[in-house]
């Protein structure tokens, strides 16, 4: 497929692919599951999506696993959440090593539950040499609220007379982001079938392919992916410029 993919393409294969990894609720739901199957099934999907992000060559892939609006669902729920993050991180962290895939986070960190944190900075810690595929996981995270982050330290910076607003501009605000070591994303997923991108990487969409997928999550496969990824090549991005611009 990766071969296939790379000799019928006008663009190469994207250097990062950001998903909003919806419908683990609603799969359950369907069976006539606990919503919480929907998410341990969901736990699967994210092995199976990095592994073959990887094998095709992606370099970031960013996961939005729990957003800042999801604190707000029912307790119970975001208890089992927050459990399943801590064994599926201690879990998955010896394969990601095996598999030389470094792990990063963005979000409001701070929020989550001790245990969830540390286990998340420890693996962290042990996958910070590897040099494969950097895999980021967007925990308590929106982004009004990263945005509004940046304009705060920006501010500072301004108030201490260590930045003037005449040197406020694209890239020094980027620096100043959750996501300020990696690129911004060429192709955004989302599954599930809603076709919006709910407070996630506002800024750094700005020239991202959008694909939506009325496949729920926990059913998205290794050939969806790749499906996404063949759509994502057969796409002209122009970025303001006009085809003729772009052949020539």
């Amino acid at each position: 497929m990766e071969k296939v993919i790379k000799e019928k393409s006008t663009n190469p294969i994207p250097v990062h692919v950001a998903i909003i990894m919806d419908g683990n609720g609603r799969w359950a739901k369907s069976r006539g599951l606990d919503r919480s199957e929907g998410h341990v099934k969901g736990v699967e999907t994210v092995r199976t999506i990095t592994e073959t992000a990887a094998e095709i060559g992606v370099k970031y892939l960013t996961l939005y696993a729990f957003s800042t609006e999801n604190w707000n669902r029912p307790s119970e729920e975001v208890m089992l959440l927050m459990k399943l993050i801590v064994k599926a991180i201690k879990k998955e962290t010896p394969d990601l090593i095996r598999n030389n895939v470094r792990l990063k986070a963005i979000g409001d960190l701070d929020r989550l539950p001790v245990e969830s944190r540390e286990s998340l900075h420890e693996s962290i810690r042990a996958t910070s040499e590897c040099t494969g595929l950097t895999l980021c996981l967007a925990l308590s995270y929106s982004s009004r609220w990263e945005i509004t982050e940046a304009c705060r330290k920006l501010a500072a910076l301004s108030k201490d007379r260590k930045l003037t607003p005449q040197e406020i501009n694209d890239s020094t605000f980027e620096a100043h982001l959750n996501t300020n070591f990696m690129p911004d994303p060429d192709l955004l997923i989302r599954t599930g079938g809603d076709r919006r991108v709910s407070n996630f990487l506002l800024w750094q969409l700005a020239y991202a392919e959008l694909y939506f997928t009325p496949i729920f999550w926990p059913d998205f496969t290794a050939d969806h992916f790749k499906e996404a990824i063949k759509e994502f090549q057969s796409r002209e991005r122009r970025f303001g410029l006009t085809s003729e611009q772009i052949t020539q």
